[in-house]
């Protein structure tokens, strides 16, 4: 099982026009926009991300982190095993990815995806 992204969520009032203020300043392509969500992506190889976003998705609070992994189904078996609290339980989204939120040690909100195959 492998992580393939990890990317920190901000919350915002407005996230379309919150990410021109990104775009803008630090030259970052828009490379995702449901308007409650829109992802930003650094040119080239490394493509770091960030996300700005009004919920969470289907009505969720906007977790910290979002972390993609290759396998969400075992992720989520593991989180289960290791006691984990489940927040928003493993779900197939009408936008592509399977995902379920975890809360961490810290109290965080973790969500947990892989994208639909």
């Amino acid at each position: 099982m492998a992580v393939l992204r990890i990317v920190p969520n901000l919350r915002a009032a407005d996230p379309p026009a919150f990410a021109a203020f990104y775009r803008d300043l630090f030259g970052l392509d828009i490379v995702m926009d449901h308007g409650w969500i829109a992802t930003l992506a650094a040119p080239g190889p490394m493509s770091p991300q960030l996300s700005l976003a009004s919920e969470g998705g289907g009505g969720t609070d906007v977790p910290a982190i979002s972390i993609e992994v290759d396998d969400v189904d075992r992720m989520h078996a593991l989180a289960l095993d290791r006691g984990c609290a489940i927040v928003h339980p493993l779900t197939d989204e009408p936008w592509g990815v399977r995902r379920f939120f975890l809360r961490d040690p810290a109290g965080h909100i973790v969500n947990v995806l892989g994208h639909s195959r």
